[in-house]
């Protein structure tokens, strides 16, 4: 086993269609305003982008991300990953009832050297770690999505996005 490879599968039901979904999920530059762990994302031209993450274990992870695939109409969006974490990322969404199930699946090998080093004693604490942004994300657009969803249905009376 490969101690510094790693392979998630996240799971999250949203209250929101398919089409809301992919076009928050595709504006990746506005991920800092919901998910509180993706710190800054600075666009670098129309496919690529550079992103810091950080959750509580206290470290920064930098990536440059590069767009593979954006295919609306299967609902797929999907990145590889360069820099502190080598691989890819994507996520896939299907309708769900009256809402949208968003499948996160990434697979990484760690780069940033303390990571490496510690891969043996800290892999479960990388993996919950994950868990932790990944719970936090999910929180972060549902909140978002509700919003959207309220602005839908109403009047025009404030942003979706703080500070817009």
């Amino acid at each position: 086993m490969d101690w510094c490879r790693y392979r998630f599968r996240s799971v999250w039901d949203l209250p929101a269609a398919p089409g809301v979904v992919y076009a928050v999920l595709e504006r990746a530059e506005e991920y800092p305003r919901w998910w509180p762990e993706v710190r800054e994302v600075t666009p670098v031209d129309e496919r690529t982008a550079t992103a810091r993450l950080r959750s509580l274990v206290p470290y920064d992870l930098f990536v440059t991300a590069r767009e593979s695939r954006r295919d609306p109409g299967a609902r797929v969006l999907e990145v590889e990953l360069c820099g502190d974490l080598e691989g890819w990322a994507r996520w896939t969404l299907f309708a769900r009832g009256g809402g949208t199930r968003a499948v996160y699946e990434q697979e990484v090998e760690v780069c940033k050297p303390l990571m490496r080093r510690l891969a043996v004693p800290g892999r479960p604490v990388f993996r919950a770690n994950h868990a932790l942004m990944m719970r936090s994300g999910r929180r972060g657009l549902v909140r978002l999505l509700n919003a959207v969803e309220s602005w839908a249905r109403g009047p025009v009376l404030f942003s979706a996005f703080p500070g817009d």
